[in-house]
C-alpha cells in the first residue's frame, strides 16, 4: 500500500541501530561517498571524452563534478528547510504525492541499472582474468560469463548486500578505493607504454565532437550520488550542513581528480577506438590489463551493496509503514538482487547502459530535482541569489535529459563486446613489456 513517507522514517536504514552501535564517521561516510560515486561509471569516462572531444570533454567534466557538488549541498539545504532527513520525504513535502512517486521511481531507477551495470562490468572483466590461469580456455566455465556474474552473485554481493547498517561497509569501500588506485596505475601506464603505439583516429584531438550532450549523460551517471547523499548524511554522528559541505568538497573533488586522470589516460591510449568499457580495449593478453581487470571486478562488487542499500530502502518508504523485519530484509533484498542478476545476463552493452542511465535517471536527480525543491523552499525570488544558479540547473537538466535520450536512441554505441582488437594482432605491439 502506498504511503507518505515520514520524517524518521525516511532513514530507518541507519537511524536505528542498536544501544551502544556506533552510527558513522567522518571518515567512513567519505569513504562511502567517494566509493558510491566512483562506480562502474568511471570505466565510461575515457568513452565520454572520444564522444565530447578531448578539451570539451575535460570541460565538461569540471562542470558535471561542479554542479554535482553544488546540487548535493542544496539537496540538504532544502532537508533543512522543509525539516525532512530523507530525499523521498523532502521532495514528497515540497512536491506532494506526484512528485513522490517521480521522485521514487528514479531513485529506484537508478541505483538498479546501475547494479545491472557492475554486474556487466564483473563479467567481462574476470572472464577475461580467469582465462589468464593455467588451464582456463575460451571454452572453460569460468570464461563464460553468465557463470562469472551468477557466482560473483551468490558468493559477494548478495552477502554484502544483506547488511542492515551501511556505516558497516565503510571499510569494504576503504579496500575499493585502494583497488581504483591501482586501476588508476595501471591505465597511467598503458597510455605511456601501449598508446604511442597506436596511431590516433582522424580528428582525435578535436576541441569538440558531436555527441556531447551523450558524454554528459555519461558523466552524470559517473558523478550522481545523491541518490543515498542523505543515508550517508545521516551515519555521521553529528551531521552539520558545515561538516557534510566539508565531505562533499573532498569526496566530489577527489571523485573528479581521479575520473579526469582515469578519462585522459585511457582516451589518449585508443582515441577513437574508446569503447563504453575501457577494459575492453586492452589485449587478453596483457598482464598488467588484467591486474587492472582484476582490481576494478573487486571494486564493483564492494559498490554494488551501496546501490542495493538505496533500491532496498526506496521500495521499503513506498511499500511499508514501519521497519522491515529481519525475514522481510532478506526477502527485498534477495529479490532485488535476483532482479539485477537476470538482467545482466541479457544485456552486456554498457556504453548504452550508461547513456541511457545518466539520461533518464541521473539527469533529473542531479540537475533538476535538488534544485527544483529548493527554488520551491527558499524565500525570494527565482531570479535573485542562489535561486537563479538553482533555475538556471534546472533548465540544463532538461536539456541535457531530452537531447541525451534522442542522441542515444539516434546514434547507439557499437558494441564489441568480448572482441580482440585488432591492434593486438599486430606483431610489432608488445603488450605485457613496455616499449624499447
Amino acid at each position: 500500500m502506498l504511503r507518505q513517507p515520514s520524517n524518521e522514517e525516511g532513514t530507518a536504514l541507519i537511524a536505528a541501530p542498536k544501544t551502544g552501535v556506533k552510527i558513522g564517521s567522518e571518515i567512513s561516510a567519505s569513504f562511502n561517498f567517494i566509493n558510491s560515486i566512483i562506480g562502474s561509471g568511471i570505466i565510461g569516462l575515457p568513452y565520454a571524452l572520444s564522444q565530447a572531444g578531448l578539451p570539451f570533454g575535460l570541460l565538461l567534466l569540471v562542470v558535471v563534478a561542479f554542479i554535482t557538488d553544488y546540487s548535493i549541498i542544496l539537496l540538504i539545504k532544502g532537508g533543512n528547510l522543509s525539516g525532512t532527513n530523507s530525499y523521498q520525504s523532502l521532495v514528497q513535502s515540497t512536491f506532494g504525492i506526484p512528485g513522490f512517486l517521480v521522485l521514487s521511481i528514479l531513485q529506484f531507477l537508478y541505483p538498479f541499472i546501475a547494479m545491472i551495470s557492475y554486474n556487466i562490468t564483473a563479467g567481462d572483466t574476470l572472464t577475461k582474468v580467469f582465462q589468464r590461469i593455467p588451464g582456463v580456455g575460451p571454452g572453460h566455465i569460468l570464461a563464460e560469463r553468465h557463470f562469472v556474474i551468477l557466482l560473483t552473485t551468490v558468493v559477494f554481493t548478495l552477502p554484502l548486500s544483506l547488511y542492515r547498517n551501511i556505516e558497516r561497509l565503510g571499510k569494504v569501500s576503504f579496500l575499493s578505493m585502494v583497488l581504483t588506485f591501482f586501476i588508476l596505475i595501471v591505465v597511467i601506464i598503458r597510455a605511456a607504454t601501449l598508446g604511442p603505439q597506436i596511431h590516433p583516429t582522424e580528428n582525435a584531438w578535436a576541441f569538440v565532437k558531436p555527441n556531447a550532450v551523450q558524454a554528459a549523460a555519461i558523466m552524470s551517471f559517473a558523478f550522481i550520488c545523491h541518490h543515498n547523499s542523505f543515508l550517508i548524511y545521516g551515519s555521521l554522528e553529528q551531521p552539520t550542513l558545515a561538516k557534510w559541505s566539508q565531505i562533499t568538497h573532498i569526496s566530489v573533488g577527489s571523485a573528479l581528480i581521479i575520473g579526469a586522470v582515469f578519462a585522459v589516460s585511457g582516451y589518449t591510449t585508443f582515441t577513437g577506438y574508446t569503447q563504453g568499457d575501457i577494459f575492453e580495449n586492452y589485449c587478453k593478453d596483457d598482464n598488467l590489463a588484467t591486474f587492472g581487470r582484476f582490481c576494478f571486478g573487486v571494486s564493483i562488487i564492494t559498490t554494488f551493496p551501496l546501490e542495493c542499500f538505496v533500491t532496498r530502502e526506496v521500495v521499503a518508504n513506498v511499500f511499508f509503514s514501519r521497519n522491515l523485519s529481519k525475514v522481510e530484509h532478506m526477502g527485498m533484498t534477495s529479490a532485488i538482487v535476483t532482479a539485477c542478476t537476470a538482467m545482466s545476463l541479457v544485456f552486456d552493452c554498457l556504453g548504452v547502459v550508461l547513456e541511457l542511465n545518466g539520461a533518464l535517471s541521473a539527469t533529473p536527480l542531479i540537475f533538476i530535482i535538488p534544485s527544483a525543491c529548493f527554488l520551491k523552499l527558499s524565500p525570494g525570488r527565482w531570479f535573485q541569489g542562489e535561486n537563479l544558479v538553482a533555475s538556471v540547473l534546472v533548465l540544463i537538466g532538461f536539456f541535457v535529459m531530452i537531447t541525451g535520450l534522442i542522441m542515444t536512441g539516434l546514434y547507439p554505441q557499437d558494441c564489441s563486446h568480448g572482441v580482440e582488437m585488432f591492434y593486438c594482432a599486430d606483431a610489432n605491439i608488445s603488450v605485457t613489456t613496455p616499449p624499447a
